[in-house]
């Protein structure tokens, strides 16, 4: 060991040893703010997206929140929706999700997920399984399959009454329709024409409406019935009927459930639907299956032509005018491929009464109308 003296007498040495290195010193400092340069601007890319990040994970979705309250609160209040606020609302791409889902819907799901999958959808929207012809969910392969699910025989009851419901559903509206300006829900109104489109298969009346009728001593009247998730998504023939025109509108896909209906009006005009039209024994008769949001297609079974929800055809009129096709009360009409709105306008007498009302419950081929009038006539 070198005694404390000796090394203090090396001091003058190794002083100057020390101080020749400190030339090499900038060029570890440069090194080091390189090295901080380069943090600083990969924190700053990460902040940029961060903020990019943050405006889909937290402000388009309170963004949306604060909107949706806003339609809420105005809606409680009963203020009518802005045009401003329909036409942001229609600037989301219904179609192309509608599309997307359809497809997502018919994919086949593995046998061991079936069970699962459907159970849980069941569970969420009260789906009765009782009520289905296969109650084993394994059978079905798709969700589309799951979807459109028939009954088994039975499972309804169909009313002797003339008219029944045409499907399973929450009714939205019903009643004598006696203008041109038909109500969709209170106080929210659409146009008869701009909804079945211009009468060709009928005489010329004084007005759009009077033009319908086959006897003047008659008036309009309407049901509309909107099919929930959870409901059965096959209609029916609600009456003894026949149809000889169709007429397409490849509108847009906006929800039709009874809160977006009581906020928008002329819905009903907006969307897409396939209208049939023919008479029953009182005279006009027509059937429209309104598309919505998810829907990914409407399916008739009379009518394989049909095509609804395809690429190109936005806000296209097709007409058809078919041979007579006849149908019978609860023979099956057609189905949606999620849930929908049916909508029946049909002439009848001005005594003529529905034995239900708006947000009832109904079923396919329960009794729309008062037995004791019917039987009176």
């Amino acid at each position: 060991m070198f005694p404390p003296t000796r090394i203090r007498s090396c001091l003058p040495v190794i002083n100057p040893m020390f101080k020749r290195l400190k030339p090499h010193r900038p060029f570890r400092q440069a090194n080091l703010y390189q090295t901080k340069s380069v943090n600083t601007t990969a924190q700053l890319q990460k902040s940029k997206w961060t903020n990019v990040r943050a405006i889909f994970t937290r402000w388009v979705p309170l963004g949306s929140v604060m909107y949706v309250g806003w339609c809420y609160i105005r809606a409680t209040i009963n203020y009518e929706i802005s045009k401003v606020e329909i036409k942001f609302y229609e600037m989301f791409p219904f179609r192309i999700t509608s599309r997307l889902w359809g497809k997502i819907a018919a994919y086949e799901i593995p046998v061991s997920l079936r069970s699962f999958v459907y159970g849980t959808y069941a569970r969420m929207f009260s789906v009765n399984l009782s009520e289905a012809a296969i109650s084993d969910l394994t059978y079905y392969k798709s969700l589309s399959a799951f979807f459109t699910r028939a009954l088994r025989d039975g499972a309804r009851y169909i009313s002797p009454a003339s008219c029944v419901s045409p499907c399973d559903g929450v009714v939205l509206n019903c009643g004598p329709a006696k203008t041109d300006r038909i109500e969709q829900v209170k106080g929210v109104t659409y146009s008869l024409e701009e909804f079945l489109g211009e009468n060709k298969w009928s005489g010329n009346g004084r007005s759009y409406y009077d033009s319908l009728l086959q006897d003047k001593k008659n008036v309009l009247h309407q049901c509309i019935i909107y099919l929930a998730p959870g409901d059965y998504h096959r209609f029916h023939s609600p009456c003894d009927w026949n149809s000889s025109f169709r007429r397409h509108f490849s509108g847009k896909l906006l929800s039709v459930n009874p809160w977006m209906a009581s906020l928008i009006p002329g819905l009903f005009t907006m969307n897409e639907r396939a209208v049939y039209i023919g008479e029953w024994k009182y005279g006009f008769f027509s059937m429209t299956a309104v598309g919505a949001t998810n829907v990914g297609s409407i399916e008739i079974y009379k009518d394989p032509d049909l095509r609804t929800n395809t690429k190109g055809k936005r806000n296209r009129v097709d007409e058809t005018v078919m041979e007579k096709i006849s149908f019978k009360k609860g023979e099956l009409f057609g189905q949606f491929n999620m849930g929908s709105t049916i909508i029946l306008l049909f002439e009848a007498p001005a005594d003529f009464k529905f034995d239900l009302k708006g947000g009832d419950k109904v079923l396919v081929g329960q009794a729309l109308t008062e037995m004791n009038k019917e039987h009176s006539r």
